[in-house]
């Protein structure tokens, strides 16, 4: 089997210096590297502004005086934006270039953490999430497609390696910093934190990232925007998450409308994109990557995995201020060695994913994040700081060895024309399931505090309270040990047959 072509390998590109061909004959065999460090840079401050934020809730509901099912909206209205966004990365990329897509990204992205620093209300805080979600969603499937066309396969592991690393480095460091700017300066500082990243990210992109549309062709002009998938991907997404919310705070029959709704969404997108493949039109999503079937089983394990990450990582920064009364600054202290051993476990499994099967790695991370889940169940209100650190750094082991293995199980094999397809379909679906997590986290506890007879808001009863928050660890551990039955399936390597 061939490696994926380089992105200077198509003849069409257009004589310009600013091609892929170009810029690769300017700096040299190494450039692809150079390239992937320029993207770097802007995935960090879209995962930044994703994660750090978090740690800033309790401050944002106790200002505007938001239930725990409201506030959750900071995290979840990022990512019902993220997620939707997500699917037209392939649409844009064709359509307008590398550079212009994401230039055009960060741009937003810097625009909404401006719009939030200076918000008085929620609603304009709610806004500036959306708006940043939006550009993050664009933003995020590019590295692979990049990793994917740019580099050979025996490069690859490797490269993503080197990748998340870095952009793991940054939300390691992120809540650390993030936690001391709340108790200095208050949440809105949260929001300025991407503005550096930003204006770095949009330098490096005048220098690397090359104006050709993938595979180093030009951006087409003919390619319409599947709109009728994205309403439908996008009106499901939102059903899903506000009936989520329903079950808890809304009448019983709007809660399962609306998941019935979700339903007939996700039915009628999936009729909508056979219908435009059958028609010759682009889909949104090219729903013949399911026929390969290790990308079937890693969409399943993104769902799942996805669900437990992101519904975790709101989760504990409200656990540890609002259950074990700890500081903002004192979640960012517990966070910062967990995410630097993260870093290095990456950096350990990057190096065995190429020669690894991708399913006893995921595995194996899996079974990490499950432990580390069940373990929060013993800390009590008494337990030393560093029994929280030991099992936050266990979870963190185990999302080290997920990160490297997953694309590359779930996309080795693919066809060369869907590769583009590949990481924005997997990344949608995974964040899918975390916004998804997100919500039900949220709503799970509220569920939890009521049958325990806490609130949030009242600290009279603090061992119900940790009960509660106990709960919800143990359905987080059981979502990854579901995701491990399909990571099994990541073993697979029948080729997919050709495409037309």
């Amino acid at each position: 089997m061939s490696g994926p072509p380089d992105l200077s390998s198509a003849p069409s590109a257009p004589v310009s210096n600013s091609t892929s061909q170009a810029l690769r004959e300017r700096h040299g065999e190494h450039y692809r590297w150079r390239l992937l460090l320029a993207v770097m840079v802007g995935t960090i401050a879209s995962i930044m502004s994703s994660t750090v934020v978090n740690v800033a809730i309790p401050a944002l509901a106790h200002q505007f005086h938001l239930a725990q099912s409201m506030a959750q909206w900071v995290s979840s209205g990022f990512m019902v934006a993220s997620t939707v966004t997500m699917l037209t990365t392939p649409w844009l990329l064709a359509r307008f270039g590398y550079r212009a897509t994401y230039v055009g990204c960060m741009v937003v992205l810097m625009a909404g953490g401006i719009l939030g620093g200076v918000a008085q209300s929620f609603p304009l805080v709610l806004a500036a999430r959306v708006i940043e979600g939006l550009a993050a969603g664009v933003l995020q499937p590019i590295p692979a497609i990049i990793i994917m066309r740019a580099f050979q396969p025996h490069e690859q592991g490797r490269a993503i390696s080197l990748f998340t690393v870095g952009v793991i480095l940054a939300p390691a460091v992120g809540p650390s910093v993030g936690g001391l700017l709340v108790d200095w300066f208050g949440w809105r500082s949260i929001f300025f934190m991407v503005i550096p990243f930003c204006v770095a990210s949009i330098w490096l992109a005048r220098i690397y990232v090359p104006t050709s549309a993938p595979g180093g062709g030009a951006a087409s002009s003919d390619e319409r925007l599947d709109w009728g998938g994205l309403v439908l991907g996008t009106v499901g997404t939102l059903a899903l998450l506000d009936g989520l919310v329903s079950l808890r705070e809304g009448p019983p029959q709007r809660a399962w409308g609306l998941l019935a709704l979700a339903v007939v969404c996700g039915i009628a997108f999936v009729g909508w994109e056979r219908r435009r493949a059958r028609r010759g039109q682009a889909p949104l999503m090219d729903l013949r990557l399911f026929a390969w079937r290790p990308f079937a089983m890693g969409a399943l394990v993104a769902l799942s995995y996805g669900t437990a990450l992101f519904g975790s990582t709101y989760l504990l920064p409200v656990y540890m201020q609002m259950a074990l009364g700890l500081s903002a600054s004192s979640v960012g202290a517990v966070m910062l060695p967990a995410g630097l051993v993260l870093a290095g476990a990456i950096a350990l499994v990057g190096r065995w994913a190429d020669t690894t099967p991708a399913s006893w790695l995921v595995n194996m991370g899996l079974a990490l994040l499950a432990l580390s889940f069940t373990l929060m169940v013993t800390i009590g209100l008494q337990s030393g700081l560093w029994l929280l650190i030991a099992f936050t750094i266990i979870g963190r082991i185990g999302l080290g060895f997920i990160l490297p293995s997953l694309n590359l199980g779930a996309m080795r094999g693919l066809d060369r024309s869907l590769l583009t397809q590949g990481p924005s379909a997997i990344n949608f679906i995974r964040m899918l399931g975390g916004a998804a997590g997100v919500s039900l986290c949220g709503v799970a506890l509220e569920w939890r505090l009521a049958a325990h007879g806490a609130t949030l808001a009242d600290n009279a009863h603090p061992a119900a309270r940790l009960a509660a928050f106990d709960d919800v660890f143990v359905m987080l551990a059981a979502l990854c040990a579901l995701a491990m039955l399909a990571a099994r399936g990541l073993g697979s390597h029948s080729r997919l047959p050709p495409t037309r």
